[in-house]
C-alpha cells in the first residue's frame, strides 16, 4: 500500500443538474471542478484513462424506476471506466496497476477495492476492457447464446448492428456457423462497413425504407434469432419475419429513449401464436457467470483478428458529454471511447 502522491488541485466531473425531457440538452449537465478525492482505507485512488459512454445511461437520467437506480441531480454520473491507480490504501492494488471500475464521468475516482477488477493492458488495449472484451462484449455474447438460444445454422438479424453490441452480436454468430448473419444500420457507410469487414452476408440502411420490406429482401427465409438493439419499427418487422420457433432478444430500445410519450407496440405480436416464437428481454448483470467462458472463448478471437471491432474515441473529459450524445444520435462505429 502506498501514500497519496502529488495530485492535480482540480478533478473534473460531469453532474446532472437537470432531468431530461425528451432529448437531453446541454443545459441539462455542468461540468464541475471538485477536489481530488482522498482514499479512505480499502480503496484505491485512480486516473481515468478512458470512460465509457452507453445508451443506457439516458434511463438513469430519468426519475422512472428501472434496473438501475437514477442518477442523482447535482451529484457526479457513473459509468464504466479504466485507469491507473495513482494512490492505493488496499491490499493487493499497487500504483501502476490498471484496473476497470464504474466511477466514469470524471478525471480521478476513489474507488473501493472490492469494486475495481484489475486489467491487463499487455493482453489488450486498455480501452477493449470496456467494449468488445468488456460489459458490451458480454452483452452480446450472452444475449445471442443464452437468451436468444442460438444454435448453429440459425439465420440472424441484428439491429444496430454497426454499434459496439450489434456488430459484436454478428461476428459471434458468424464464427458459431450461422447460415446467415444481417444487420441493419443507420447510414451507407456502416453498411458497408457490415459486409466488408464484419462478414455480415446482407445489410441495409434503416433509413433508405420500410425495414420490412428491406428485412424480406435481405432475409427470403426469414429468420431464426433477431437481436434487438432499437426496437420500434425493427422489431415489428422481425416479428414479421420470424421463422418457426424463432427468438427475439432484447437488449435495447434506443430508437424509443427520448420519447415523450410511450411509442406504439408491433401491431402483429399475434404471429408469435403462428410461429410460436419468442420474446425475452434481458440484462447484462444477470450474466456475469459467463464472464469467464466469454473471455476464454471471445478473448482468442479478438487477439487473432478473427473478430473485429471498431471504437469511435472523442478526446477529453470536456467532450464526454458530446460524446454521449453522440452515442444517442448514432454518430459512433462501434465502441463509443472518451479518452481523457
Amino acid at each position: 500500500m502506498t501514500d497519496s502522491p502529488v495530485l492535480p488541485a482540480v478533478n473534473r466531473e460531469w453532474h446532472l443538474v437537470t432531468r431530461p425531457v425528451g432529448w437531453p440538452k446541454p443545459e441539462d449537465f455542468a461540468l464541475v471542478e471538485a477536489e481530488v478525492p482522498a482514499p479512505r482505507d480499502g480503496q484505491v485512488l485512480v486516473r481515468n484513462l478512458y470512460v465509457s459512454v452507453d445508451p443506457y445511461m439516458r434511463g438513469r437520467m430519468s426519475a422512472a424506476k428501472s434496473y438501475a437506480a437514477p442518477y442523482e441531480l447535482g451529484k457526479v454520473m457513473q459509468g464504466g471506466a479504466v485507469g491507473e491507480v495513482v494512490a492505493s490504501k488496499a491490499e493487493g492494488f499497487a500504483v501502476g496497476d490498471h484496473v476497470l471500475h464504474f466511477f466514469g464521468w470524471r478525471e480521478y475516482a476513489a474507488v473501493d477495492a472490492k469494486n475495481a477488477v484489475k486489467v491487463d493492458p499487455d493482453a489488450a488495449p486498455l480501452s477493449t476492457y470496456l467494449g468488445v472484451l468488456g460489459m458490451t462484449g458480454l452483452t452480446a455474447y450472452a444475449g445471442l447464446l443464452r437468451t436468444a438460444s442460438f444454435k448453429e445454422g440459425d439465420s440472424v438479424f441484428v439491429s444496430g448492428a454497426a454499434g459496439a453490441v450489434g456488430s459484436q452480436v454478428g461476428q459471434i454468430a458468424k464464427l458459431k456457423g450461422a447460415s446467415r448473419v444481417i444487420g441493419s444500420a443507420g447510414s451507407d457507410e456502416k453498411v458497408r462497413l457490415l459486409l466488408d469487414e464484419y462478414g455480415f452476408d446482407a445489410a441495409f440502411n434503416y433509413k433508405n425504407g420500410p425495414v420490412s420490406e428491406q428485412l424480406r429482401a435481405a432475409a427470403p427465409d426469414g429468420v431464426d434469432v433477431y437481436f434487438d438493439n432499437v426496437g420500434g419499427d425493427h422489431l415489428e418487422a422481425a416479428i414479421g419475419s420470424l421463422n418457426l420457433g424463432g427468438r427475439i432478444a432484447i437488449c435495447g430500445a434506443i430508437s424509443v429513449y427520448n420519447n415523450t410519450e410511450p411509442a406504439p407496440g408491433p401491431k402483429n405480436l399475434a404471429r408469435l401464436i403462428q410461429t410460436r416464437g419468442r420474446i425475452e428481454g434481458f440484462l447484462v448483470g444477470d450474466h456475469y457467470d459467463l464472464q469467464p467462458q466469454f473471455v476464454e472463448e471471445v478473448g482468442p478471437w479478438v487477439r487473432s483478428g478473427e473478430l473485429k471491432y471498431r471504437e469511435t474515441v472523442v478526446e477529453g473529459i470536456e467532450n464526454n458529454l458530446e460524446a454521449f450524445l453522440g452515442v444517442l444520435r448514432g454518430d459512433n462505429t462501434g465502441k463509443m471511447i472518451v479518452k481523457l
